[in-house]
């Protein structure tokens, strides 16, 4: 039809024109015979009197001549238009089935802007002539979002923090989250504290646990409905979340605002944040050691890591646990309560004269690992790892002092480092001193890029430079961050705590800087049954403790009327108050088997001050109160 249009559009103008010719001569007859004549029949027009006749007969042929060329011009158009249509529908039609013999041996397509239409797109799409393909047409795989102005990169606690603080501070924001692991944001961790005492035989299936308070929930933060599909991201009218598994961002462009992944999608962002957590860290020798030993080596860190651990741990005779910090400490505890039914050798080995030493003071240290042997583990001081062999279908342990350690399985519990692995292609700074990404008091590293949990190394307005590797930091510095991300502008001055627990029945939780080699000054008093990490959830509802302590700030401290807390140190430390101390100011305090003070202790660091008698700042926590 839109080529007979054209061919008419042509021949129109001669038409109007032989049509005016014949007007004219028709008139000029009326004028040479001196009247007009009212009607003209057509006949006329070749017999009329001299002058016009002869014209009008060849202009009327010339219109029948064209009249006739444009029909048959049209005709042959339309057929011709009639046959490429059946020729371009029956190549349309044969495309998925090209398409299916040729898959096994092409790359997959590459995805395309949401602004471009790929050629065979534009002759596919219905109209009024041709319907939409059927049948046996293949479906389009699903299209990952270009573009996302909130782009989170990494799948942890900081980065769930700082999704939902974006979302409550803009409830129509949408958020895309990228993790290399296969689950959606977790806590980590139960993997080394309830978990294990679980008296469910599925639990590695089901996640979830009782906390000490007996409730029971999952170690997700939320039901996989509480988040949309990414693909379904850019066309959500209310904004949302979108988690994209098992997806690994390798380069970071940050002139251009894009980010690309490993399997090449590239993603360009508004607003970014790095929260990709660290990597267990290995012992050398382990590592120089030889596939066999490595293979019965777990780098404690993830779910599934938790899931082979427990697996082991039901198929082996002995577990060697290397490392006398927190994680070390709580798979100890964990493993050795389960070898009294099993039994199951548990060893605990470590550089330190004790359990916690880098941590604790001396006296406490002492303590603690007293309090880890009674949960049925060995604990190896001082013990210095010189190489690790495997042989007779053992692992062989050789001390530098000469001691020789025999075991089926390790666990490296030997510290975390930061994942600073896009530093090199986004030309972020990496601090020298305590590693992680260097941030500002905002937690930016540049004007649209933050950075949060243990990858970050931020500035303190209180304490200076730090890097923080525990799950209440997480939460902290991601809420901070995603605050920030949404404008607030706000710098870190919120103290986050950390916790750990040796069972149900011993915790502690910490704030700032605890470091045994700085001077200490301890309180203790007489602990009584709900001086215990179980009984500290049962009165809060919640066995994450950071997820009330962290909403909560001390205005002004609670006084005690109680008497003056002694500063000797007695063979039994039930609960108390371990200060430490920089130029005389706090900077760092344990409250142990002291639960729900934690605002008070935040208060003290953030005032800077010094204290002439500490045992009256001890009051403030109220530990000679029944």
């Amino acid at each position: 039809m839109l080529k007979c249009r054209a061919v008419w559009k042509k021949l129109a103008p001669l038409a109007r024109n032989s049509s005016t010719v014949c007007r004219q001569n028709v008139r000029r007859s009326g004028l040479n015979t001196g009247r007009t004549p009212t009607c003209v029949p057509t006949a006329h027009m070749s017999t009329g009197p001299a002058g016009g006749g002869k014209e009008n007969y060849v202009y009327a042929v010339l219109v029948g001549v064209a009249s006739v060329g444009g029909i048959a011009y049209a005709y042959q158009t339309l057929k011709g238009d009639q046959q490429r249509y059946d020729e371009r529908m029956a190549e349309i039609a044969s495309r998925p089935h090209k398409a299916a013999a040729t898959a096994a041996q092409s790359e997959p397509p590459a995805v395309l802007e949401p602004e471009q239409k790929a050629p065979e797109a534009e002759a596919a799409e219905p109209s009024e002539t041709t319907a939409p393909p059927t049948g046996d047409a293949t479906p389009s795989s699903p299209k990952l979002p270009s573009h996302s102005p909130y782009l989170l990169i990494g799948g942890g606690t900081a980065s769930f923090a700082a999704a939902r603080s974006i979302r409550a501070r803009d409830p129509g924001a949408k958020v895309l989250i990228v993790t290399d692991e296969p689950d959606l944001p977790y806590m980590r961790p139960p993997l080394s504290k309830e978990l294990w005492f679980s008296d469910d035989p599925s639990v590695t299936e089901t996640l979830r646990f009782k906390q000490w308070n007996g409730k029971e929930r999952s170690i997700y933060f939320q039901p996989p409905s509480f988040y949309i599909n990414a693909e379904e991201l850019d066309k959500a009218e209310n904004g949302g979340v979108a988690v994209l598994l098992s997806k690994k961002v390798v380069h970071m462009d940050v002139r251009g605002n894009k980010v690309k992944l490993d399997d090449g999608t590239e993603i360009s962002y508004d607003k970014c944040l790095i929260a990709t957590g660290g990597v267990p860290r290995n012992l050398q020798v382990i590592e120089r050691a030889g596939e066999e030993v490595m293979k019965r080596t777990t780098l404690f860190r993830k779910i599934e890591d938790f899931k082979s651990l427990d697996k082991v741990s039901r198929n082996v005779k002995s577990v060697t646990i290397i490392g006398g910090g927190f994680l070390g400490s709580e798979l100890a505890c964990a493993l050795g309560r389960k070898s009294t039914e099993s039994g199951l050798e548990v060893i605990q080995m470590y550089p330190e004269r004790g359990n916690m030493g880098k941590v604790l003071p001396e006296y406490l240290s002492n303590w603690t690992t007293e309090r880890v042997k009674r949960e049925g583990v060995k604990v190896i001081a001082e013990a210095l790892v010189k190489s690790v062999a495997y042989k007779d279908d053992r692992l062989e342990i050789s001390l530098k002092d000469g001691r020789l350690v025999k075991t089926d399985h390790i666990v490296a519990a030997v510290g975390l480092e930061p994942n600073v692995d896009l530093a090199k292609s986004s030309g972020l700074e990496v601090d020298s001193d305590f590693g992680g990404y260097r941030v500002n008091a905002e937690l930016q590293a540049r004007s649209n890029i933050w950075v949060a949990g243990d990858a970050s190394c931020f500035y303190d307005i209180r304490l200076g430079r730090r890097r923080v590797e525990h799950h209440d930091h997480a939460v902290v510095s991601g809420r901070l961050a995603g605050e920030n991300m949404t404008g607030a502008s706000k710098p870190y001055w919120h103290q986050s705590m950390f916790w750990s627990d040796l069972g149900p029945d011993v915790g502690y939780e910490a704030i700032g800087i605890v470091d045994s080699s700085l001077p200490t000054v301890g309180v203790f008093a007489k602990a009584t049954a709900k001086d215990t990490p179980k009984a500290a959830t049962e009165e809060s509802g919640t066995g994450i403790r950071s997820e009330s302590e962290t909403e909560d700030t001390a205005t002004s401290p609670v006084t005690s009327s109680a008497p003056a807390p002694t500063m000797e140190h007695k063979d039994d430390y039930g609960k108390g108050v371990i200060f430490y101390l920089r130029d005389k100011v706090v900077v760092g305090i344990i409250l142990w088997n002291v639960f729900n003070r934690m605002p008070v202790a935040r208060k003290i660091i953030k005032d800077g001050e010094e204290h002439a008698d500490l045992n009256e700042v001890a009051k403030l926590f109220n530990i000679h109160e029944d």
